[in-house]
């Protein structure tokens, strides 16, 4: 069980755990609200939630008792107390100054202990997925590919992009998403050489590439995946691009396996990148973990001290971009596995063209 492991690696000098993150609570117990709060110890957990979530809450979660939290300030220092907690590792990426502050005068007598450990027990946990996690990390991705074969048949010059976006989204919803990942990138033209550039009123064109990052959600679980394609053809600066980045993503994809330091995966996509005249074009990491948050540990940039393991789903996902001119990014979800890697995104990579 989850919370018995959390338990097991709780960090040294530690008492107990106070998590709030909302995605945490779920990870943990199996229930997730927008007003939360686990109190985790080696004598005992609770979940505290207000009136609006006591019941489901209940019935959700059978790791811990669940507490209505109207009381908070009172129960929460006495169930401390029974538990013998006396130093809390609290998550220190996620708590606000002002809850912090909210918490030492509730728990006065009680170390709040920040400085990112527990941080680091939670996101290392989650960093490897169970089968269950992977089999709805597997179906949000089907989704979205459902989407994108959708999408490719609908696109022709006259369209905004708004409008490609639109059609994506209302597809992939319709399909049984519970929700998109995040907001869809559908960038052509010049607009395609900033990254996470926004859907706009601007027309597609004749030889335009036109990329689209996406996903869905399905089980509280995130896919994401991009393609770029072009519109009714490309000029042959284009096509160069685009078969440089597919190289990079090919021989990222090449280095992935457990063991292997993050930053020699992003290193392998980079040196294809540099080697074909295009250093400085590609400024943001090849990937990073994806699961009930679609940024997760581990991160695949030229910093990362991580190492990969297998269960871990991370996305491999380089580009060149020219601004003033196109970009090109290609995005796949790989799954580690014992000596390699599983290709969680099926949908082709060669150079499209659409609305012909």
């Amino acid at each position: 069980m989850r919370l018995d492991k959390a338990i097991q690696l709780m960090p040294k000098g530690a008492d107990g755990l106070l998590i709030t993150k909302e995605c945490n609570l779920k990870y943990l117990t199996g229930f997730a609200c927008d007003s939360g709060l686990l109190l985790v110890s080696r004598a005992g957990s609770v979940f505290f939630t207000d009136s609006r979530y006591t019941e489901a809450a209940q019935k959700a979660i059978d790791c811990c008792c669940v507490e209505n939290s109207a009381f908070l300030t009172e129960r929460l220092k006495a169930y401390c107390k029974k538990f013998g907690v006396k130093r809390l590792a609290c998550e220190s990426s996620h708590m606000t100054v002002a809850s912090a502050e909210r918490y030492r005068a509730m728990l006065s007598g009680i170390s709040l202990v920040f400085g990112g450990a527990a941080d680091d027990l939670i996101n290392g946990m989650r960093a490897v997925k169970s089968a269950d996690e992977i089999k709805m990390i597997k179906k949000a991705q089907d989704m979205a590919e459902r989407g994108f074969a959708h999408i490719l048949g609908v696109i022709v010059p006259g369209m905004t992009e708004k409008e490609v976006k639109t059609e994506l989204d209302y597809f992939i919803l319709k399909s049984g998403a519970q929700r998109m990942s995040f907001e869809t990138i559908a960038v052509s033209g010049a607009n395609s050489s900033m990254p996470h550039g926004k859907a706009s009123d601007r027309v597609l064109r004749k030889g335009d590439l036109l990329t689209l990052d996406f996903g869905a959600v399905c089980g509280d679980y995130h896919s994401d995946m991009t393609r770029t394609v072009a519109v009714a053809g490309c000029g042959g600066e284009e096509r160069e691009v685009y078969e440089v980045v597919l190289a990079a993503q090919k021989a990222a994809l090449a280095a992935l396996r457990p063991g292997v330091l993050c930053r020699d995966v992003d290193a392998a996509a980079r040196s294809v990148i540099d080697s074909a005249g295009y250093k400085g074009r590609f400024g943001h990491g090849t990937g990073h973990g994806v699961g009930l948050e679609l940024h997760e540990k581990p991160i695949l940039n030229p910093r990362s001290e991580e190492t990969l393991a297998k269960g871990n789903v991370v996305t491999v996902e380089p580009g060149i971009y020219i601004p003033g001119k196109f970009g090109v990014r290609i995005e796949d979800m790989a799954l580690l596995t014992d000596d390699g890697f599983e290709n969680l995104t099926y949908s082709p990579k060669e150079l499209w063209s659409v609305g012909n």
